[in-house]
């Protein structure tokens, strides 16, 4: 890999997420040596992954280049590389480029989709966890409304124009909002020899409530405000099957649709080497840590982010796969870290909550924060100020920004671009 060697310690971190750059951030500055690894050479601000999938904003607004974040700290590398597994034994982690040996080492490789072992819905949906993932989700949507121009098939027409959005999380809520508002105020415009008042929208949520985790009443304003921009919600029903044509549910309903969405669970994104069933939890895949994110076994290996899982009495389960608790637990472990190395009692980590939020369109969002709880217009200003503010690079927060402003003034959404065209698996001829 061409990492220079030193006699100071080496600190290798495996993701370039919320968690991994808040790390190296802490350990910037300090005489230690760190070496961050990525499968990608860019940051992506993930909460907004959903604007692109609908063509609110371009890919490269919410993702910012991994050197630039570090370009003017000493003893910072940055490689290109898949991390394919650590020796423990020897203190290495085994990459397509090489080997690297570690003093320390921090598993930040965040999560991925958890499709339960449903291999037909893995197959057959789309999910939108990465940049790439999202664009693909894009070109559909658009790809759909042009095949729906040039079929007489009225059933293929319908089930072209159908989008069906498995989990009513904070991603799946969102994404059903980006996509009544194109129904509404776009695609007539795109598509006025088209009756897209035929385009359904539906969300499906096995549970008896919309974003759980949040409180009882922003579960209920975010179905209204969903319900009013004509989404169709359907609680305590679960996907069973998706060939690539027919949603099958638990229940009696079944849905048709060239379009499913899978936004119903998550699971940490695992390293080879650490699969011990002792360290893993089995549903959630997130690696088992203790209060200082030390995984169980090693004083110099540990998770943070997505992937770790520290249970608590206030969070059984461990901490909620976003944003905040990744950041949080990356600059403790810098502190950690250093103290490790001085030989000094580590300090637990205390999660502060700051609070969860989501938008359901514009001028329609809901916030729990620790005190207050609100809805509407207001909360849809403070969703759109700390979206700009954790964004990485000034630039970034200027184009989003921007962006927003138009798309607000003019309810347009520019970016509804194909391209690259995508072609999604197809259920096989009997």
């Amino acid at each position: 890999m061409n990492i220079p060697r030193t006699s100071s310690a080496r600190v290798v971190i495996i993701g370039g997420g919320f968690a991994g750059v808040s790390l190296a951030k802490k350990l910037s500055k300090q005489d230690v040596q760190v070496v961050l690894l990525d499968k990608n050479n860019y940051h992506t601000f993930q909460p907004l992954l959903y604007q692109v999938s609908t063509g609110g904003l371009e890919p490269d607004s919410i993702a910012y280049p991994i050197r630039k974040i570090l370009k003017n700290f000493p003893n910072f590398y940055f490689r290109l590389a898949h991390v394919e597994g650590i020796d423990t034994a020897k203190n290495k982690v085994i990459t397509n480029i090489g080997k690297l040996k570690f003093d320390y080492l921090v598993m930040a490789t965040g999560s991925k989709t958890n499709y339960f072992g449903n291999s037909e819905i893995e197959r057959y949906s789309m999910a939108m966890k990465t940049i790439p993932q999202s664009l693909n989700l894009r070109s559909l949507i658009l790809e759909n409304f042009e095949e729906a121009l040039l079929t007489s098939d009225l059933n293929e027409r319908n089930a072209l124009m159908n989008f069906v959005i498995v989990g009513g999380g904070p991603t799946g809520v969102e994404l059903a909002g980006a996509l009544a508002e194109i129904k509404k105020g776009i695609l007539p415009k795109d598509y006025p020899d088209l009756d897209t008042r035929m385009a359904q929208i539906h969300i499906i949520q096995s549970a008896d409530c919309l974003l759980q985790g949040m409180s009882a009443k922003a579960s209920e304003k975010a179905e209204e405000f969903l319900e009013k921009l004509g989404v169709n919600v359907w609680k305590n029903v679960r996907v069973t099957h998706y060939d690539g044509k027919t949603v099958t549910t638990n229940s009696d309903l079944t849905f048709e649709t060239a379009t499913m969405v899978w936004a119903a669970g998550v699971k940490g994104a695992t390293i080879k080497g650490l699969d011990a069933e002792a360290l893993i939890t089995p549903h959630s895949h997130r690696v088992l840590v203790n209060e200082f994110n030390q995984v169980k076994g090693f004083n110099h290996i540990f998770a943070i982010g997505d992937l770790a899982c520290m249970p608590s009495a206030a969070y059984p389960n461990g901490l909620p796969m976003m944003a905040q608790p990744a950041i949080q637990q990356g600059g403790q472990l810098g502190v950690n870290i250093l103290r490790l190395i001085r030989n000094e009692p580590l300090k637990p980590f205390e999660y502060k909550d700051k609070g969860v939020m989501a938008t359901i369109g514009r001028n329609k969002a809901v916030v729990d924060l620790k005190r207050f709880k609100f809805q509407g217009v207001f909360a849809w200003y403070v969703w759109m100020f700390v979206h700009l503010f954790f964004l990485i690079g000034f630039r970034n927060r200027m184009v989003v920004f921007v962006n927003w402003v138009y798309n607000y003034v003019r309810f347009d959404r520019e970016a509804r671009l194909i391209i690259r065209p995508f072609k999604k698996s197809r259920m096989p001829e009997p």
